[in-house]
């Protein structure tokens, strides 16, 4: 058959789409990217990102040559702890419970290193995250909790790269299409999706799909019905056209529905910000500076182990508990001590801040009790031990005896002047999809591939489940991207 317009066409243009497009095209001569939003709005949520990638790696020599641009000077003085198999398949086990799965987790962690190597060889440029991931200490300056290597340039960076390397080799871009609906063709298998444009419904045909276009979280009603109340009132830390569309239509067809759907990725975000993802700002509204200082609610109380783990391993969870909270709102707070950790993020024009010289201003200016807010502070400073501080390791430098405690990095609040940032409840990504084989291709309810459909990024369940490990959601959609593609161009070969 010659009917078909493409061989391979992927559903969205964030980096798992452009992943499976580029590992489509290295196989193939016809593919497409189909994005629902407008040109200006192309990127899907991995615009919004830092652009972290966790992978496994032995030293900075096995980074070198992925990097764009390395001072040797400075990189005399990091310490850059090996990452192994080992300590990626831990940590995704830990923060999932045990529940990731099996097979798609040591895809995820086997393959993250070469992935990024292939990553590179199609213009996708990397640095060391220095800026956010790195301490001194006694003069050396130390990487911490596994996050190393990222974009440069951020998300933004990594789109305009993936989009480059996808007009180089003649992947034709389209936005302003919607996909509602599959082409299903004899036994079942898929040929192609239905789409919404400015001209009309569209029919494009092609001899295998990839979808890639992200989850739900965009959908205020699929957010309260999957995650629960209060999730329809959360803040999208990235692109507003996550509605779900592509996913739901796999259930629609048999698709079989996998993982956590009732967990979301969703961070602390800047209280005043916009309802969706800003495009200038995207990640610097994130505030995830917390193990060093206190987060209290409206009601001037502790609610969370600020000091539970590393930023990178808590984050992810950080946003439903402030979720759960009275009006869906925190305060972090700092003093000078723990002002001078802060991420570079927080030092944005327009950040909500608030400044005081005591504890007690710091409270009426936030309108909050202010003699509740004095004895949770007090408390919290007469629980703090005395080992010592570092910030690049698990200290044990806790406040116990006060509920809830703080496991690490706890130091006094009592150097002025105070300094307080509202938070409220950003969501990245929802962690239910639809389930896939190694290939990445989808199956059906009874554990059976529907043909020609395959899947990766946001819309594939049973990775995550209650937490993540930063950095791994833009790495698992280039590893299953690419498989995806890989798997598409050999389904599209056998047809034709």
């Amino acid at each position: 058959m010659n009917d078909f317009e493409y061989d391979v066409l992927v559903v969205g243009a964030g980096n798992a789409a452009f992943s499976a497009a580029h590992a489509a095209r290295e196989e193939v001569a016809r593919v497409g990217v189909l994005e629902k939003a407008p040109a200006a709005e192309l990127g899907g949520n991995s615009y919004f990102t830092l652009g972290s990638f966790r992978a496994t790696y032995g030293g900075l020599d096995d980074l070198r040559p992925l990097l764009d641009e390395l001072d040797e000077r400075e990189a005399a003085s990091y310490d850059l702890d090996p990452y192994p198999a080992e300590s990626f398949a831990a940590d995704m086990l830990r923060l999932t419970r045990g529940r990731t799965d099996p097979t798609l987790m040591r895809i995820l962690v086997e393959n993250s290193f070469s992935t990024l190597q292939w990553l590179r060889r199609h213009g996708i440029r990397f640095k060391l995250q220095s800026d956010n991931q790195v301490f001194e200490v006694d003069g050396r300056k130390k990487f911490w909790g596994g996050g190393t290597i990222a974009t440069v340039g951020g998300g933004i960076g990594l789109i305009e790269q993936h989009l480059n390397a996808a007009k180089s080799t003649g992947i034709d871009v389209r936005t302003e299409h919607q996909m509602t609906g599959f082409l299903i063709g004899p036994g079942g298998a898929v040929e192609g999706v239905v789409c919404r444009t400015p001209q009309g419904e569209r029919q494009i045909r092609a001899r295998a799909v990839v979808l890639a276009a992200g989850g739900f979280e965009a959908d205020a009603r699929l957010r309260a019905t999957y995650l629960g109340p209060g999730w329809d009132t959360a803040k999208v830390r990235g692109s507003r056209y996550n509605t779900g569309e592509a996913l739901m239509s796999a259930l629609d067809i048999g698709a079989q529905a996998y993982g956590n759907w009732s967990g979301a990725h969703a961070v602390a975000w800047d209280i005043n910000a916009g309802q969706y993802g800003n495009r200038v700002l995207t990640n610097k509204l994130q505030r995830h500076s917390y193990p060093f200082g206190i987060t209290v609610n409206v009601e001037g109380s502790r609610f969370v182990d600020e000091g539970a783990d590393f930023r990178n391993y808590t984050y992810a969870k950080m946003g439903a508990a402030i979720l759960r909270q009275t009006g869906g709102l925190a305060y972090q707070i700092f003093d000078q001590r723990g002002a001078g950790l802060l991420r570079t993020d927080y030092g944005h024009d327009g950040a909500s801040r608030v400044e005081a010289a005591t504890i007690r201003e710091l409270a009426e200016l936030l309108d909050l009790n202010a003699d509740r807010l004095e004895r949770t502070v007090a408390a919290y400073n007469a629980a703090v031990g005395d080992r010592p501080f570092n910030p690049t390791i698990l200290d044990g430098l806790a406040a116990t005896g006060i509920e809830p405690p703080k496991s690490n990095w706890a130091q006094p609040i009592d150097q002025p002047p105070f300094i307080a940032y509202p938070v409220g409840c950003a969501i990245t990504f929802t962690y239910g999809g639809v389930r896939v084989d190694a290939d990445a291709r989808v199956l059906d309810q009874g554990d059976q591939i529907i043909p020609g459909l395959h899947a990766a990024g946001e819309v594939v369940g049973g990775l995550f489940y209650d937490n993540y490990p930063g950095g791994s959601g833009l790495m698992s959609g280039a590893v299953f991207g690419y498989r995806a593609g890989k798997s598409a161009a050999r389904h599209s070969r056998d047809r034709g």
